[in-house]
């Protein structure tokens, strides 16, 4: 598990809670004629899609008329697995997007998209693309859910959105069957405390990647987001937009500044929120949403009343209690420290949430029962009543791990342990180990380090930070803005709680709107709340 994919859920489950804020634009930018695009705004569409052009970076190929001039045949919607089918101002259609971008006249993937064209089409700015996270989360599941939370920016533009590559219904990968991924979370320490648990820990690992490699090894190794962002701009092109606007959460942030980087001349009106850090490895990774996790557990103990220090120690050992006997629940199945941690991670997302984990820990503490910490930990493991388990966890690795070239050992995870348990008593041997876990004997090598973002050129780019945000700590977001570039990012600084700013903000979702809508850009630095 990696933190970060709750992004996508949880701007679902919660709403525009967690969605949003805003502070009025300080330097307003006037609105450009629709004939004549500027970077940094939206181009003049058309009903054709636009031509192939020049490409704009040397990593990124030519790309054949056949995929270019593609027009998309929009239809109803069905309903997404485990969901409902949206209503009838929402339809979908397909893309067809090469496999291997190094050979872009050969196999092709198909790329599943979701459109609700703009109430004003008199004053339609164009499309403005949406990714809410993961990665592995479904676009095409999700934006119809959290619609309402856009309805102002609906007005002038197509609310649009797409699975990645990989992902739900874009050859989305499968890795494992429901029964297997039970036993996994039933019978496989995460925090493993002895050489048996060790091996286990790492024999699991492997054997998920190798039920990657068998059930989806044609894409496992064109999952990673390089693709996903050639894709973003395929999609563009095909819509007609002469520029790319874009909002992305969490995982989304890093697909925005791999765009930017890859095609800085197309970068339009772009928002990035709950910035991913484009500096940190895995292990960085792992370190800050170590300190993120904590600061929010810590905020959140304030907020009730409890001493942060004491509270944490007091959970640790709850864990700890919980390692030694799981807790019994009235489904039947146990609460393993495992999940019990994952449940306490889930509330932590948004302070609306709180309540819950209040409750979940009273019941696990006064009563010895695990029923509300495993509701918690299924929610965020995407287990329905019936024991059935979406896919975003099996896409989600595959994508990091295409992307990630981090493969520490299980000697070097050991090897944190001290300092990730300094930095959280509750969440640091968690993410400690998890960096030894994640990618173990992965079928597929890593593209890179660190993502790149850097877009010399581009328009200015909204960076939204929170600083209550645990699982995108809000210092990644200084540097996603620095990583951008000097007149490329522009830092807006959300002071509250939770993953996310849009719609929880009144502060922040007008500065958002004010540049969508009307291209006001605020002063880098500029703080909300």
């Amino acid at each position: 598990m990696r933190a970060h994919r709750r992004a996508q859920r949880a701007a679902v489950t919660t709403g525009a809670t967690l969605l949003a804020a805003g502070l009025l634009a300080g330097c307003g930018l006037s609105e450009p004629d629709a004939d004549v695009p500027a970077d940094g705004r939206p181009g003049h569409t058309s009903a054709a899609p636009a031509p192939a052009g020049p490409t704009d970076s040397p990593r990124t190929p030519e790309l054949p008329s056949e995929l270019t001039s593609q027009r998309l045949d929009w239809k109803r919607c069905t309903a997404p697995r485990g969901g409902n089918a949206p209503g009838s101002a929402w339809r979908c259609a397909r893309v067809d997007v090469p496999l291997d971008y190094a050979d872009p006249s050969g196999e092709t993937l198909s790329v599943a998209l979701i459109r609700k064209e703009a109430r004003d089409k008199g004053r339609r700015l164009g499309s403005l693309l949406f990714n809410f996270g993961g990665p592995g989360g479904s676009g095409v599941a999700t934006l119809p859910r959290a619609a309402g939370s856009y309805a102002k920016l609906n007005t002038r533009y197509d609310l649009v959105s797409f699975d990645p590559r990989g992902v739900a219904a874009s050859s989305g990968v499968r890795c494992r069957t429901d029964k297997e991924q039970e036993q996994a979370h039933r019978n496989v320490d995460l925090t493993p405390d002895t050489a048996a648990e060790e091996a286990a820990f790492i024999e699991d690992a492997a054997e998920f990647g190798a039920g990657c490699e068998r059930r989806s090894g044609t894409v496992l190794p064109h999952v990673g987001t390089g693709n996903a962002a050639r894709d973003l701009d395929l999609i563009r092109r095909v819509l007609g937009d002469e520029k790319l606007s874009y909002f992305g959460f969490s995982y989304g942030t890093e697909l925005g500044g791999t765009y930017a980087h890859l095609f800085p001349h197309t970068v339009g009106r772009t928002v990035l929120d709950a910035a991913v850090d484009p500096t940190a490895d895995g292990i960085g990774h792992a370190r800050n949403q170590t300190v993120g996790f904590q600061r929010a557990l810590e905020n959140y103990l304030k907020d009730r009343g409890r001493s942060p220090k004491e509270g944490s120690e007091r959970i640790a050992r709850l864990l700890a209690r919980i390692d030694r006997s799981p807790l019994p629940t009235d489904s039947g199945r146990e609460l393993s420290e495992s999940l019990a941690i994952t449940g306490i991670v889930t509330p932590l997302y948004s302070e609306s949430s709180w309540p819950d984990l209040t409750a979940a820990l009273d019941e696990a503490e006064n009563n010895g029962t695990g029923n509300g910490l495993l509701r918690l930990a299924d929610s965020y493991n995407g287990r329905d009543e019936q024991g059935r388990y979406d896919t975003q966890s099996h896409s989600q690795r595959a994508i990091s791990c295409a992307d990630s070239t981090s493969r520490p050992t299980v000697d070097e995870a050991r090897a944190l342990l001290p300092e990730f348990r300094k930095l959280s008593p509750v969440f640091g041997p968690f993410l400690a180990w998890d960096t030894a876990g994640w990618c173990a004997e992965w079928p597929v090598e890593g593209e890179h380090e660190t993502p790149e973002t850097s877009a010399p050129g581009a328009g200015p780019v909204l960076v939204v930070g929170t600083t209550g945000d645990p699982a995108t700590p809000y210092e990644g977001a200084r540097r996603m803005a620095d990583e951008l570039g000097e007149g490329v990012g522009v830092l807006l600084t959300n002071k509250g709680e939770g993953h996310g700013a849009y719609g929880s903000n009144d502060c922040v979702t007008s500065t958002i709107d004010d540049y969508f809508l009307d291209g006001k850009v605020p002063a880098d630095g500029r703080t909300c709340g």
